[in-house]
């Protein structure tokens, strides 16, 4: 993983103990705040333990599972094996009963998904296919959206949602849970009674994703960190709004990329940023961490209206044309969840476009650890005084609001509206003339 990545939550094991595995071969799958990433075998052999579970959240280098490499070691003859990890403290003697146990399950001879002249499996979708104890048959039936008509990971796991949701006849009332949390003071476990969720008949429960889940908890965090308050500002942007208009056919038949606006507003934040160096910081206890790089994460909203993050690495080094490639490469593979761990990582300033939506402004939620999130509204055609030098006149501008959100532990008033006020003057000042 990454190098600030320090745990990673298990969302799927691909294979089950017994399971023969080839090296490079995924075993299971994995997720680092927001990104999927699968986790391949180094060796070839045949899983004999797993020592997580689904949901289970592991610390990075931690041993999540045990594998035979003796590649002639039949399966039967992996049970005695199991004894000599039996003798580290750390892992039960129940637990290597009970891997035992499911060898000997694993021996029962099931009818294996094959591939047919008409569709090909990949060893995920099989995988799933088993796990969830769908044959062959109803594999082959299940509508395929891949290259020529293959069955891909989103069909098959779109396909269980909805059998799922067809023999749910009816919502069952939920019995009361209890919750328990540890006490920070002295680590004493106290049990919660939780309330259950009553629904009528005709209401729908839902239950979050596991991304929902993540953003949810990562919001709440914040705000119980961070003092937030906002600044507000209005920039002109009609120099940028005409002069976008102008090069932009030219600037994608030359570099084969279209020009938004959001490198533009991003070149803008990195400026300011290098100006106002104490923006791009974060918190550490009781001390300051000034970062040495400008990354700006840029909000980037899923199909499934989920959010995720990815980051520009050093900003401020890159031009234009290079900003602009790589705000539409993350963005593109955002939206075909092909990011990897490390673009959303190490980001030390964010900004989100809620214009995107249609908003005129927002008031963003911080993204820990860092101190500033920047809020583009949505850039609107209005009225305005003109002011030159031979007197005020009413003319058509092209304006939007911006809303600075910052930690008010760290960043007082001054600096939080010095920051916004010197992007606006960067993007009122454009140069209506520039050559890309």
């Amino acid at each position: 993983m990454g190098e600030s990545v320090a745990e990673a939550t298990i969302t799927s094991w691909l294979k089950e103990v017994g399971d023969t595995i080839e090296m490079d071969e995924a075993v299971l799958e994995i997720a680092t705040d927001k990104v999927d990433s699968e986790v391949p075998s180094e060796v070839d052999g045949v899983l004999v333990e797993k020592l997580f579970n689904v949901d289970d959240v592991v610390q990075v280098g931690q041993i999540i599972a045990v594998i035979e490499t003796d590649g002639d070691t039949p399966i039967a003859d992996v049970t005695p094996n199991l004894e000599v990890i039996s003798q580290d403290e750390e892992t039960p003697v129940t637990a290597i009963q009970h891997v035992a146990e499911t060898i000997s399950v694993a021996k029962e001879t099931v009818a294996p998904i094959v591939s047919n002249g008409d569709r090909f499996y990949s060893p995920l979708v099989k995988n799933i296919a088993k796990q969830e104890g769908i044959g062959q048959n109803e594999l082959d039936a299940v509508p395929g959206t891949g290259k020529e008509g293959r069955v891909t990971k989103n069909d098959i796991l779109s396909y269980i949602e909805n059998k799922g949701a067809k023999s749910y006849a009816k919502v069952e009332a939920p019995q009361p849970t209890t919750k328990v949390e540890i006490s920070q003071s002295n680590g004493v476990a106290k049990s919660i009674p939780q309330s259950p969720v009553v629904s009528s008949g005709e209401d729908e429960i839902i239950e979050m994703t596991r991304m929902g889940k993540l953003v949810a908890k990562h919001m709440v965090d914040s705000v119980q960190t961070s003092a937030h308050v906002q600044s507000f500002i209005e920039a002109d942007v009609t120099k940028i709004w005409n002069w976008r208009n102008k090069v932009k056919s030219d600037f994608e038949k030359r570099e084969g990329e279209k020009l938004t606006f959001t490198p533009i507003f991003m070149e803008a934040v990195a400026k300011s940023l290098r100006d106002f160096p104490m923006m791009n910081i974060s918190v550490q206890g009781d001390s300051i961490v000034k970062k040495k790089n400008i990354n700006l994460g840029m909000a980037a909203a899923l199909p499934d209206g989920n959010l995720i993050v990815p980051v520009i690495k050093s900003a401020d080094q890159l031009n234009l044309v290079g900003m602009t490639k790589q705000v539409n490469d993350l963005a593109e593979r955002a939206r075909n969840n092909k990011l990897k761990p490390d673009d959303i990582q190490d980001g030390t300033y964010t900004v989100t476009n809620v214009g995107t939506f249609g908003s005129i402004m927002g008031t963003p939620i911080i993204n820990q650890p860092q101190v500033g999130i920047l809020a583009l509204g949505a850039i609107r055609k209005v009225p305005a005084v003109i002011e030159t030098s031979e007197g005020d006149f009413i003319g058509i501008r092209y304006k939007m609001f911006m809303s600075h959100s910052y930690d008010h532990r760290v960043v007082n008033g001054a600096l939080g509206g010095q920051f916004v006020k010197q992007v606006k003057d960067y993007l009122e000042a454009w140069d209506s003339n520039r050559e890309i």
